[in-house]
């Protein structure tokens, strides 16, 4: 019976009304669309036309295109459509290909129809001889579209599908299946065009992976801080007071020693741990602090001024 009013509270809290749930999926939808759109932007510009087949099914379409003359768009989306019907009786049917359609239709339309105009849209395409610049920023273009369509729920399809198969099935781990599978494409692209130009392709994928958990994440300006001391109040007071902020503390023990220890935790902006180290220095030189990125902060409790 308790586990029953658990369970009506729970979603009576999560109950929104229904404009709510049909803005939440309007912003979720075009972020996505936004995404892929981007992803397609930097595949037609930096991509193609250096034969930069970066993994995935993207990088396929660009090495089926040179050898037969297929249309890279048309072979993602035709691509897809297999892999749609696996994911959709492994991976969790409607929801998963709710989150997944959108971007690969959209990535695939939006290929085809900048490989139109996009010679029309600049006086000189390609826009640069140098193949370096056009595999760094094709990775940046193309992480931040990945990113940002991960980041509201939705995914790009290919190969990533077979990744979550696998993990799903396996326990392995999807980074390193879906390394391996990049890797071999990759591979296969340097028999097909040449060992610089797989290189660059490389290049690419590790900085579109970077770009993609930037455009997730974000810049980190917070830093979480855990202090071991055997004189805690001063540094709780001087914590508060001085830089108004509240901490966490709680009891252990030395691992060697056994001598009884408080630690405390906070969270402050990156600028403030030289503070913090300043007060630590000035009041209990002994105490004992780890610095830790905080990716993101959300919440909490507001520190109440006596």
């Amino acid at each position: 019976m308790a586990r029953k009013k658990l369970k009506e509270a729970v979603q009576q809290k999560l109950e929104s009304p229904g404009w709510q749930k049909i803005l939440r999926i309007s912003n979720q939808q075009l972020a996505i669309t936004l995404g892929a759109a981007l992803n397609a932007f930097g595949y037609v510009l930096f991509q193609m036309p250096y034969n930069l087949a970066a993994g995935g099914a993207s990088g396929l379409g660009i090495i089926v295109n040179h050898l037969t003359g297929f249309s890279p768009g048309l072979f993602y989306f035709t691509a897809n459509i297999p892999l749609f019907i696996l994911g959709f009786f492994t991976l969790g049917k409607w929801r998963f290909l709710f989150t997944s359609t959108l971007a690969v239709v959209v990535f695939s339309g939006a290929t085809e129809f900048l490989i139109v105009c996009m010679p029309t849209l600049f006086t000189q395409f390609p826009i640069t001889e140098n193949k370096l610049l056009a595999s760094i920023y094709s990775g940046l273009l193309i992480g931040i579209g990945l990113g940002i369509i991960y980041r509201f729920g939705g995914t790009i399809g290919g190969t990533s599908i077979i990744t979550r198969i696998i993990y799903n099935k396996t326990g392995f781990p999807m980074s390193q299946s879906s390394l391996y599978v990049d890797v071999l494409i990759i591979a296969v692209a340097g028999f097909v065009f040449s060992w610089e130009t797989s290189l660059l392709a490389f290049l690419a994928l590790l900085i579109a992976g970077m770009s993609a958990d930037f455009a997730m994440e974000g810049a980190s300006q917070m830093r979480t801080l855990m202090i071991i001391t055997q004189n805690p109040e001063p540094l709780r007071y001087a914590i508060i007071n001085e830089l108004k902020r509240s901490v966490t503390m709680w009891q252990g023990k030395g691992g060697y020693s056994g001598e009884e220890r408080t630690l405390l935790y906070l969270t402050v902006l990156r600028s403030r741990v030289y503070d913090v180290k300043f007060i630590i220095n000035r009041i209990d030189p002994d105490a004992f602090m780890v610095v830790g990125v905080s990716q993101q902060t959300w919440g909490g409790y507001t520190m109440k001024k006596s």
